[in-house]
């Protein structure tokens, strides 16, 4: 597999938004969002075994692992990868930007599935079919630029009813829309969502990698 890199760091979205984490996180990408914050993932990158990922993912001793990108399941072996971590005692959540098959993903895995919004520049490559999939204990993302985007995700949480399938949240793209602007809106509409804010960065910084 090739690999960007192997770090630990908080989880700094979804609902285990604090939590020590191991990423893996995967070379390659089949999108490029106007708001990418990763592009380093597009190439960079070395080939690992699947036993030399779990090896070193066992050195870090962390429990919680996010597979990530880039986009993970451009690789088939992820999901070997999933059902090996997970066999090995590991709960794993699986980042994935919408455009790929999430059927054959091993159902103790955790997705957190993003949903492209017009203000990526990215809405016409979503495979909408994977929400016939999605489980209960998965998560679906919206990351808003602006207030269009914002009354686009709400249309399409209505009309695919998403908010009975699993945890809906909605994130302000960092340094695009104001988290007060986005907080406001919800309220407003009383909608039911969470919101998810990129923890790491407001921690770290926006620029530093392997966080």
């Amino acid at each position: 597999m090739k690999i960007c890199e192997i770090f630990t760091s908080i989880q700094g979205e979804s609902s285990y938004a604090g939590m020590p984490c191991t990423f893996i996180r995967l070379t390659g990408c089949n999108l490029r969002c106007l708001y990418c914050d990763t592009a380093y993932a597009y190439e960079e990158g070395m080939e690992l075994t699947e036993a030399e990922i779990i090896s070193e993912v066992e050195l870090i001793g962390v429990h919680l692992v996010t597979i990530t990108g880039g986009e993970p399941l451009l690789q088939e072996e992820t999901f070997r990868l999933t059902e090996r971590l997970i066999g090995e005692g590991y709960k794993v959540l699986i980042e994935t930007n919408g455009t790929m098959s999430i059927k054959d993903i091993d159902s103790r895995a955790v997705i957190v599935l993003d949903i492209k919004t017009p203000g990526s520049g990215m809405w016409e490559e979503m495979d909408l079919s994977n929400l016939d999939y999605i489980k209960p204990t998965d998560e679906i993302k919206f990351v808003i630029t602006d207030r269009e985007d914002y009354e686009w995700s709400k249309d399409v949480m209505h009309k695919y009813n998403l908010g009975s399938k699993c945890q809906v949240f909605f994130s302000p793209a960092f340094g695009i829309l104001l988290p007060e602007s986005l907080v406001k809106w919800i309220l407003e509409d009383r909608l039911d969502v969470r919101l998810n804010l990129q923890m790491h960065k407001y921690i770290y910084g926006s620029d530093r990698r392997g966080i």
